[in-house]
């Protein structure tokens, strides 16, 4: 029992302190990315030059709110600040494996292009709605979730709730969307546009 307590111990401590030398390494190196000297960093944060030292040495760990407040200053997240660099992904999907929903009715061609990943909770889409066509209407999301759409080519009627927008070439829309909401195409020619669903609230 002493030695399995022992050998948990170890563990604890050395995945605590690999997570210090990820975090100070972070620190530095965004600092460094964003050209601020300590006492910049320190100016921008509100946290002394001598613990924003101490961290990027490995010789501090910071309280939330002081690692928070560095956050803030370098332009990144909390959790971006905590993860090592081997942890994050870099993914590039060919366009034969993005995958591809069609509706033989109306023609309209729905191009996943983000990655499918548990737990992220962003869609992005690439929206192709033949001249005359309309998507029919999209059930209502749980409240909390929001949609952004961008108008590549054409001319679209967005329809949410009792209101309609007319979103033109380059023209940008949010709404949320915890109403139902259809689309359709007012133009002669197939129109394109990017579509973000974003469900990160509900994680």
């Amino acid at each position: 029992m002493t030695i399995r307590t022992t050998v948990k111990r170890d563990q604890v401590e050395a995945e605590a302190r690999s997570q210090i030398d990820v975090l100070a390494a972070e620190v530095r190196s965004r600092r460094k990315e964003r050209d601020l000297s300590l006492e910049q960093l320190a100016t921008l944060s509100g946290v002394s030059r001598s613990m924003i030292s101490k961290i990027e040495r490995a010789e501090a760990v910071p309280s939330t709110m002081v690692l928070s407040r560095l956050a803030e200053a370098l332009g990144v997240t909390f959790s971006r600040l905590m993860a090592p660099a081997t942890e994050r992904e870099v993914l590039l999907i060919p366009a034969s494996r993005q995958p591809v929903l069609r509706d033989e009715a109306s023609g309209f061609l729905r191009r996943c292009i983000s990655p499918v990943l548990p737990g992220r909770g962003i869609d992005w889409v690439l929206n192709t709605l033949p001249a005359g066509a309309t998507t029919g209407e999209f059930v209502a999301h749980r409240r909390g979730v929001s949609e952004y759409i961008y108008v590549l080519k054409g001319r679209l009627r967005a329809s949410v709730g009792e209101r309609w927008f007319v979103v033109e070439e380059g023209d940008s829309l949010y709404f949320e969307a915890d109403t139902g909401h259809a689309f359709t195409n007012l133009g002669t020619e197939d129109c394109q546009y990017f579509l973000v669903i974003d469900a990160s609230r509900m994680r």
